[in-house]
């Protein structure tokens, strides 16, 4: 979208729950920093910050100028532009949990509206843990804030919930205050703009999709891989672990977006339904199959480059006899007529060799095989590479002739690179995320419907490694591939993990 955002937003208002957070410093705010060097955000603009702690404006301007200094992708930010972005942000002390207090925030943004003679746009965003999502929903209700179904919105951030039912209590309670259309559930891989480019490759190309189908392609692969551990985040991920934090929404989202039918047309509604379709699609996992279609590892001390690195157990906030998972695998089959015994292949973990996420297409080998066994042929298999992180770019592999008398066939690679085809930096993902949360495009955020259905998918697994703990953790070093389980899930069915692609983006053209 092209057109200015003044056009269609004369005025907008964002309460930030969780001003003082780690999330709104090192994220959030360097996106919104960007989108108002872009132009993209309205004259009329105002950012509420929202917490707990007694502090003046001028010490949340401070904070956020610390995070947009380090973490924005444009760098340090010049004194001038700050200084006008920071007239902009004002701070509100507030018990989350008192709903009398929603009343003073209610009157304080109808405040502002007088004052520029306008009815805002509302955004407000739960950067906050999941336990006060229900008092925020709740406040916000009884104080008016949902009323305007047209002109208010609610940003939800993960966790949401950690199982099913977990997951539906938080939805019925922002349900009671909230249409499903004002609720936005971010996903961050989701603005990512290789993840939208698989849309583009697919339903933009005729050479694609007549081969995106059962009869081509002999499996998708799909990896995340950190090289971090938790970090400072083991008390969250003590109780999360890697299915819930990575695979409940990243992956199956990247799953889905990879397996959906077209959709009729570009819109929300309709792209996010052919994606519920791919969901319901999955093949259930009974408690009985969880041991042959799901590997689980933790990471033990390793070597990650020079450094000697602690294992999971070692790190801050972390349970010395944990069981919490840092690596999971996964094997999924869709039963649709597209893709009916296509595996998916689903792997994330930390502490890994390398950083990188991407979506391997493994496109099966030709039937006949009319080239001498000495060519070469199928020595490396035909794949199509969607490269989401850390260079986002697209790889086709395919096999060509070296040149000689001899006839010898090799691997070669026909790449495209986001950062050398359009000379420009990609926008973070959460740059795009809040600009369509504002102007209301639902399209990348994950639908109520969405989200219970990858739940209900994973929860005999998760209650199988609950009742399960697993005895042989931490089970892969620090700086490999994760545990021996990963590589056994894929060798059951005579394959391998590909390697990744990560050095062939940076090769010389």
């Amino acid at each position: 979208m092209t057109e200015n955002l003044r056009t269609t937003l004369p005025a907008i208002q964002l309460v930030l729950f969780g001003a003082a957070g780690d999330l709104s410093q090192r994220l959030i705010l360097p996106a919104l920093y960007n989108l108002y060097l872009d132009a993209r955000l309205p004259e009329r603009f105002l950012l509420l910050g929202v917490d707990r702690l007694d502090w003046a404006d001028e010490a949340l301007q401070d904070r956020f100028l610390g995070g947009v200094t380090s973490y924005s992708r444009r760098g340090p930010p010049a004194e001038a532009d700050w200084q006008a972005f920071a007239a902009h942000i004002r701070y509100l002390q507030m018990d989350l949990t008192d709903a009398q207090a929603y009343t003073a925030l209610a009157r304080r943004l109808a405040e502002q509206d007088s004052t520029w003679a306008v009815h805002s746009g509302q955004l407000f965003y739960m950067a906050t843990p999941p336990s006060l999502f229900t008092p925020i929903a709740a406040g916000l209700g009884g104080a008016g804030l949902a009323r305007q179904r047209e002109r208010t919105r609610l940003v939800v951030e993960k966790p949401l919930g950690h199982d099913l039912e977990s997951f539906r209590a938080i939805d019925r309670a922002i349900g009671k205050h909230f249409a499903e259309r004002q609720v936005f559930r971010i996903d961050h891989f989701l603005g990512k703009e290789t993840v939208q480019n698989i849309l583009a490759l697919r339903f933009a190309n005729p050479m694609f999709e007549p081969i995106w189908n059962r009869r081509y392609v002999d499996h998708v692969a799909i990896t995340v891989a950190e090289t971090l551990g938790v970090e400072h985040r083991g008390a969250f991920y003590e109780h999360a672990g890697a299915l819930r934090d990575m695979v409940q929404n990243h992956l199956l989202q990247l799953l889905c977006l990879v397996a959906m039918e077209p959709p009729v047309a570009y819109e929300a509604e309709d792209i996010r339904g052919k994606k519920l379709e791919v969901l319901r699609a999955l093949r259930p996992i009974s408690r009985d199959d969880v041991g042959q279609v799901a590997a689980r590892g933790q990471y033990g001390p390793g070597q990650l480059g020079a450094a000697r690195v602690a294992g999971y157990r070692a790190e801050p906030s972390v349970d010395p006899q944990s069981g919490t998972e840092t690596f999971a695998a996964l094997k999924l089959q869709v039963d649709n007529w597209r893709w009916q015994e296509v595996p998916f292949y689903l792997r994330t973990g930390k502490r890994m060799a390398a950083a990188f996420s991407e979506i391997s297409v493994r496109f099966k080998d030709v039937p006949h095989r009319a080239f001498p066994a000495e060519s070469g042929l199928n020595v490396e298999p035909a794949r199509l590479v969607i490269r989401i992180q850390p260079e986002e770019g697209i790889v086709l592999k395919f096999v060509a002739k070296e040149p000689g008398a001899v006839l010898r066939l090799s691997p070669v690679n026909m790449r495209f690179s986001y950062r050398e085809a359009f000379r420009t930096e990609c926008p973070a993902a959460y740059e795009t995320l809040l600009w369509d949360a504002m102007i209301g495009d639902a399209t990348l955020f994950m639908r109520a419907d969405q989200v219970e259905a990858a739940w209900r998918l994973l929860g005999p697994l998760l209650e199988v490694w609950a009742d399960s703990p697993a005895r042989d953790f931490p089970n892969y070093p620090a700086g490999s591939w994760g545990p021996h389980a990963a590589g056994a899930l894929l060798a059951r069915d005579g394959r391998s993990w590909l390697n990744p692609t990560e050095m062939i983006l940076d090769a010389p053209s």
